[in-house]
């Protein structure tokens, strides 16, 4: 079992507030962790927060506008004067990459690790590792802009260790052998892996918006979604606002939810014009059963099903 949480960094929309900076998600899945854009100023928070400046990292840019993108600056050069020494690995559009190869020609960061730059040109899987996928979806925004989910691969069943006893099996590369799925031959004897390993196991499925209008894409996207966390610009006495801006209310967030029947609901990306949330944490409510408004250096932990 891997411990998962997110931790909110950022959650105002275009401006920051006293009690709200700008945008930045850290999803954090043991020792890794994954960051979801970099408004201006975030580093703050993430030192705050206490996530380590030297841990294996990356970085996945929605779309280029500021307060999604330029606290990327900040927080390299926060690293590197921190002593860095492991590279960063960042996901975006081609933009993110002239983006920051501009502003490091321009800027003496004195950098002390690498940064790898990677450019997501079309919709699908972004990056692949052991355990899990990210993958990403276009959004519906005014300029190019992209959701993306964090899946995790099934996990093998439970291990019946009783079972493997009374059949004798000798702890070790077997069991391991078992575990993953592979039959094994003992003394003669066959032995099946469904014989000391239940079902396998869902993985957890978390979902990012970034800036959006809601779609029928983005609810298919999102389907099955342990976490979806989805932009919350707006009151629905705005809506005509949100389409005009490229943005959602919090309504049509948790239509988004309902429809991809993601288990619990996080609101972010609220207006300035918000002192408190409340009214948008009702609305959403009136059509998802689980709807949270995200704060500043909120923690959720992300359990299994």
């Amino acid at each position: 079992m891997v411990n998962m949480q997110l931790v909110f960094l950022g959650t105002s929309s275009a401006t920051p507030t006293i009690e709200r900076g700008l945008s930045s998600l850290a999803l954090m899945r043991g020792s890794e962790l994954l960051l979801f854009d970099a408004g201006e100023g975030m580093q703050r928070n993430f030192i705050k927060a206490g996530l380590g400046m030297n841990r294996k990292m990356k970085i996945f840019i929605s779309h280029m506008h500021a307060d999604h993108c330029v606290g990327l600056l900040g927080l390299l050069q926060t690293m590197a004067l921190q002593g860095r020494e492991k590279s960063v690995d960042i996901y975006g559009e081609p933009r993110v990459k002239e983006f920051l190869e501009e502003n490091m020609r321009i800027i003496n960061f004195g950098l002390t690790f690498e940064v790898v730059v990677h450019t997501v040109k079309k919709q699908g899987v972004v990056v692949k590792e052991d355990e899990y996928q990210v993958t990403c979806c276009k959004a519906s925004h005014s300029i190019p802009s992209l959701a993306y989910c964090l899946e995790e691969f099934d996990r093998p069943g439970a291990f019946d260790i009783k079972e493997a006893k009374r059949l004798r099996i000798p702890e070790g590369q077997l069991y391991s052998k078992l575990q993953h799925g592979h039959d094994i031959t003992y003394k003669g004897k066959k032995i099946i892996s469904s014989q000391v390993v239940g079902s396998p196991r869902k993985g957890r499925k978390i979902g990012i918006s970034g800036d959006t209008r809601p779609t029928d894409n983005l609810a298919k996207f999102f389907r099955g979604c342990d976490v979806l966390v989805f932009e919350s610009t707006y009151s629905q006495d705005k809506q005509q606002k949100a389409i005009e801006n490229w943005h959602s209310t919090a309504t049509e967030a948790a239509t988004i939810a309902k429809k991809a029947g993601a288990r619990r609901l996080f609101l972010t990306h609220f207006s300035a014009r918000y002192d408190e949330t409340s009214m948008l944490v009702k609305e959403a409510g009136a059509v998802h059963p689980n709807v949270e408004a995200a704060e500043d250096l909120k923690i959720a932990e992300v359990s299994y099903t």
